[in-house]
């Protein structure tokens, strides 16, 4: 699988040079109700060429994300006389571009689309690496396709449109690249004093080629990709568990205490070194603050689980971290120690 362009300077140029590369008709634009009034207004002026666009909105947040809004998508890009010949611009986050990226690649057995990421999670996560889907029950990602956009376009300046709380959000899954894959790019986050779009521009540049780089090695991750998923075992189930709640957590809350519970996981199967283990959870904690997991819905989280996609005959598989910048895959825990990793996780939150 081809790995797409993503463009990070000059994108407004380069957006037209790729929409000039063939004759589309008609072009959706997918947005949510955020991003057409935010962003959209932005997009459409430096758009050169005159194309009949189609602008189609649909209700942001993850309980959205499911097959019923896919459906109405679809039904009325049909509508719209959507054709094989007919291009998807996701504008949106990381929600946005699963979905949009999964309707564009069913649509007709699939049509081009173009990510526009408005979120840093999205920037440096969802929108790279050919991943697209849609939520089943709760269950994370459990339906969707391997799909690489056409060309993805990076737009620090959205982030500047964004809750503080969002933005926070995108800093866990660079901080998972640093981790798992790049020491020096780990160290050069925690040198940031104060994260706003300007003080992380260039790394944005650099946590989406970590990405790209592992990606290459293992496109449908059928082994190194995994390591991608390093805290989200853990964070995927407190995702999913919150999605019941008033006020569930954003995607990288929840990884955020996914890769602190991993760590600790870690650092039980001897991998990482205690010193190792307080560094991590000094910088986490220091970004995302203290969130102990309640006793009462480990049980929960254990049932959910059971749903990863990595999990093999009913054994439940963990990316844990081999020191900080490697990453082991296919590590198969029991349910007890998955239960010792939490409550050591909350007695460590307690003792910072």
């Amino acid at each position: 699988m081809q790995q797409t362009p993503v463009y990070f300077r000059e994108i407004f140029a380069s957006l037209n040079e790729v929409l000039n590369q063939k004759d589309y008709h008609p072009v959706f634009i997918l947005v949510d109700e955020n991003t057409h009034e935010d962003c959209l207004p932005i997009l459409l002026p430096e758009i050169e060429k005159d194309f009949t666009f189609e602008i189609i909105e649909i209700p942001s947040g993850e309980e959205n994300k499911v097959i019923e809004i896919a459906a109405n998508v679809w039904e009325t890009m049909a509508q719209l006389e959507g054709s094989r010949k007919s291009l998807m611009i996701n504008l949106g986050g990381g929600m946005l571009t699963d979905i949009g990226g999964f309707i564009a690649s069913t649509f007709k057995r699939g049509i081009d689309f173009i990510n526009i990421p408005t979120t840093l999670l999205s920037m440096v996560d969802a929108s790279v690496g050919g991943k697209t889907g849609i939520d089943l029950s709760g269950i994370k990602n459990a339906v969707g396709t391997f799909a690489m956009p056409v060309a993805t376009f990076i737009y620090p300046e959205f982030l500047e449109t964004l809750p503080e709380r969002e933005f926070r959000s995108g800093l866990a899954e660079m901080l998972k690249h640093g981790l798992i894959y790049d020491k020096n790019h780990w160290e050069s986050l925690n040198s940031i004093s104060n994260f706003n779009s300007s003080s992380i521009k260039d790394l944005i540049e650099e946590s989406v080629k970590i990405k790209q780089k592992v990606v290459e090695k293992d496109p449908f991750e059928s082994g190194f990709r995994k390591i991608l998923n390093f805290g989200h075992t853990i964070g995927h189930a407190i995702e999913s568990e919150s999605l019941e709640s008033e006020n569930p957590f954003l995607h990288g809350e929840a990884i955020a205490m996914g890769m602190l519970v991993e760590s600790v996981l870690s650092f039980e199967n001897e991998l990482i070194s205690l010193e190792e283990l307080d560094e991590i959870f000094i910088s986490i904690v220091r970004i995302f603050g203290k969130t102990p997991i309640p006793e009462e819905i480990i049980p929960n989280l254990l049932n959910w689980m059971k749903q990863d996609k990595k999990n093999t005959k009913g054994q439940l598989s963990f990316s844990l971290l081999n020191g900080i910048g490697n990453c082991q895959y296919d590590i198969f825990l029991t349910n007890e120690q998955i239960l010792e990793g939490i409550l050591l996780y909350n007695k460590k939150l307690s003792m910072i």
